[in-house]
């Protein structure tokens, strides 16, 4: 069940580009609202599983700050996608591979402590996926890429987490440093959805609907905890 939810997400983010056209206002609500989801998992579900008895903490401490140096470098590569802002020129034609690699190894990472960690982390992966499915098809759309080279690198980013989830499960090097590898990909989320939450608005004004969407999602996540 989890797969299929994985990869419905980016089903669902690219219909939605290609039924409703979501506006950027809203694309901007549910971004800050994913990304208050993501962090209150990150930081209520996943730090306080890291740091139980027998985990050295400083070693944990270590890899979170990794983690948040290796998104930091995927983000040069994808343009920051991954927070839903794809800074390419649309003009330019050539197939954008490194977006393309960083991105699949992003959600390959996000699929890692899945298994281990629980639906909490799921869903907050699946409420972050649908609006970068909808940024990616719509730069994607923009650019004028033909339709096969636009869903098979929807196809590939849909498949990742779910291929991730399956690595982390049976592969005994990711089963045995379960721990650290967790604590990897918090740095990752701490970076992506610390982002999302507090880059500039517009303006530098309070925006309150998008104050309201955060703390929906911080709200949301204590009480399904």
């Amino acid at each position: 069940m989890s797969y299929i939810l994985l990869i419905f997400a980016v089903i669902l983010g690219t219909a939605l580009v290609f039924v409703l056209k979501p506006s950027k206002k809203f694309i901007q609500l549910l971004l800050a609202f994913s990304g208050a989801y993501l962090l209150s998992v990150t930081i209520l579900h996943l730090l306080p599983e890291v740091y139980v008895d027998g985990n050295d903490y400083k070693w944990i401490g270590i890899y979170i700050l990794i983690g948040i140096i290796v998104q930091s470098i995927l983000e040069s590569f994808s343009k920051g996608a991954e927070h839903g802002h794809v800074h390419i020129h649309t003009h330019d034609k050539r197939f954008p591979t490194l977006l393309f690699v960083s991105l699949c190894i992003h959600a390959f990472s996000e699929g890692l402590p899945i298994h281990n960690a629980g639906d909490n982390l799921l869903w907050a992966i699946i409420v972050h996926k649908l609006p970068i499915a909808i940024v990616l098809t719509t730069f994607l759309i923009q650019t004028k890429y033909s339709k096969k080279i636009t869903f098979t690198f929807l196809l590939f980013f849909g498949l990742m987490s779910p291929l991730g989830i399956l690595v982390g499960d049976k592969i005994i090097f990711f089963t045995t440093y379960a721990s650290e590898i967790t604590a990897l990909i918090i740095g990752v989320f701490l970076h992506i959805s610390t982002i999302i939450l507090f880059e500039s608005s517009e303006n530098h004004k309070f925006n309150v609907q998008k104050f309201t969407a955060i703390i929906l999602g911080i709200v949301l996540t204590i009480f399904t905890m």
